[in-house]
């Protein structure tokens, strides 16, 4: 039997940005839990202090009709725990497309499961640098803060190009729900503009975020209006408003700064991320004691034999190299103009292979790899890089949940993982492709924790 009902209940588009959700209830003090898929009741059972429950999902890299036949069922798992919010957590720089990870799609799919009478919709983070001013968001990089329409990354994104700012004008190609706006101006005093626009008949609301104190309003604004509107969407950004909220009323208290978990000598990471913050990452461990071993994606696209050739090579690479006292570090591309993708896509083309199909076959086959990597090695910490390679990569560790351990960049932080076999117990950081500093991965071989970081550090 629980001891309370949760306070937040999430079902995530993709594996990092759920367990940064978990993240930064953990970090306020908020037992919380991310599942790897619907859990068994006796795994439940070993949380039943958690006040915010997760279950990650790969949806952002499947179409709206995978979603209407996937996502009620999970809506209504989560929903049969009563939490007073039920949360669709999407990426923080709305990565979707009406053809591929469809927040509209997913939001009509929750409301066949907790109807509301509006869908708040917060997707900026301002502490990850994500801002939403007058409907139109901004991303940070570490060249600075871009509309997301002229975002060097999110502008060329290879699955879900963002071609607008305006995020209710991009959603309007992935559902035909009325929508309204609160912006900076009418969160001064939000609730009349609330009113009146579902009197209106929005169903969903996209909220401006900016700073804490518009933060802290949005946060009060979902918070104040969960009997009506107890199905929200959006990023983290959601439980930073509300843990912002919660503290300014009392209801929590300011939580004490998580430590280190402590370095190791040695880790093993996979990245199928080919985001420019990646290949930044990967240059910089390069140069300070990870043994680089690229994978060839071209093998994905092949047979069962090639791709599987291929990960035994990377393997013995890794082991090797884990013999040496490195760690190892398999990646599948460094950066989206690097000669990897474009050798890549050239043989997607040439096999008439699903670019789906493919992309899930890269994440399983790197996350093959990492198993066989840590199995013969027996080391015990990891890093996954990449949103969508997270999740098929995850699920090739027999991993069932994930709990919060030790911060570094908000989004990424070091996990305790849990399972039934080898690897219960792993220390593991999920890394969005955008997300981290220079030295993430060295960050996460030294245990995490806080640390001065410049907003430069941050993407």
């Amino acid at each position: 039997m629980r001891k309370n009902t949760p306070l937040v209940a999430w079902l995530g588009d993709d594996f990092t940005g759920s367990a940064a959700v978990m993240e930064v209830l953990q970090f306020a003090g908020i037992a919380s839990v991310l599942f790897t898929d619907v859990p068994s009741r006796a795994l439940l059972d070993r949380f039943t202090d958690a006040r915010g429950i997760g279950i990650a999902t790969t949806a952002r890299a499947h179409g709206p009709d995978w979603m209407r036949d996937h996502l009620p069922d999970l809506f209504a798992v989560l929903d049969g725990l009563s939490p007073d919010l039920l949360h669709y957590k999407i990426c923080s720089t709305f990565d979707s497309a009406p053809n591929s990870g469809s927040i509209g799609a997913a939001i009509e799919a929750g409301l066949r499961v907790r109807p509301s009478q509006a869908v708040p919709l917060l997707t900026a983070a301002p502490q990850m640098r994500r801002f939403q001013a007058f409907g139109h968001l901004f991303a940070g990089t570490p060249d600075g803060v871009f509309r997301l329409d002229r975002h060097p990354v999110m502008a060329h994104h290879p699955v879900t190009p963002m071609t607008e700012s305006d995020l209710l004008r991009h959603l309007s190609a992935q559902t035909d729900l009325p929508m309204g706006l609160i912006d900076l101006e009418a969160l001064a005093d939000p609730q009349p503009r609330l009113d009146a626009l579902i009197a209106q008949g929005a169903r969903i609301l996209s909220i401006d975020s900016m700073e804490p104190a518009s933060e802290a309003a949005a946060g009060r604004l979902i918070w104040d209006n969960r009997d009506r509107m107890g199905l929200v969407a959006g990023s983290q950004g959601i439980e930073y408003a509300l843990v912002r909220h919660w503290q300014n009323i009392g209801m929590i208290p300011p939580a004490p700064p998580p430590a280190s978990a402590g370095r190791v000598d040695r880790i093993a990471a996979v990245s199928g991320s080919v985001s420019p913050v990646t290949a930044a990452q990967l240059d910089w461990a390069g140069q300070n004691g990870f043994a680089m071993i690229p994978f060839d994606a071209r093998a994905a696209c092949g047979s069962d034999a090639d791709l599987a050739a291929e990960e035994a090579r990377a393997t013995r690479a890794a082991l090797q190299a884990a013999a040496d006292g490195l760690s190892p570090l398999v990646h599948s591309a460094t950066g989206h103009q690097g000669p990897q993708v474009a050798a890549f896509r050239d043989a997607l083309a040439a096999s008439g292979m699903d670019p789906e199909i493919a992309n899930r076959r890269i994440g399983q086959a790197l996350g093959r790899i990492l198993d066989a990597t840590l199995r013969g090695s027996g080391i015990r910490r990891a890093v996954i890089s990449g949103g969508d390679s997270s999740g098929h990569a995850m699920r090739q560790l027999g991993l069932s949940a994930l709990v919060a351990k030790a911060p570094t960049i908000p989004g990424a932080a070091l996990c305790q993982a849990y399972g039934d076999g080898t690897h219960d117990g792993l220390e593991i950081a999920l890394k969005g492709g955008q997300m981290g500093s220079q030295d993430y991965f060295g960050w996460i071989r030294d245990g995490g924790g806080p640390r001065d970081t410049t907003r430069k550090a941050q993407a």
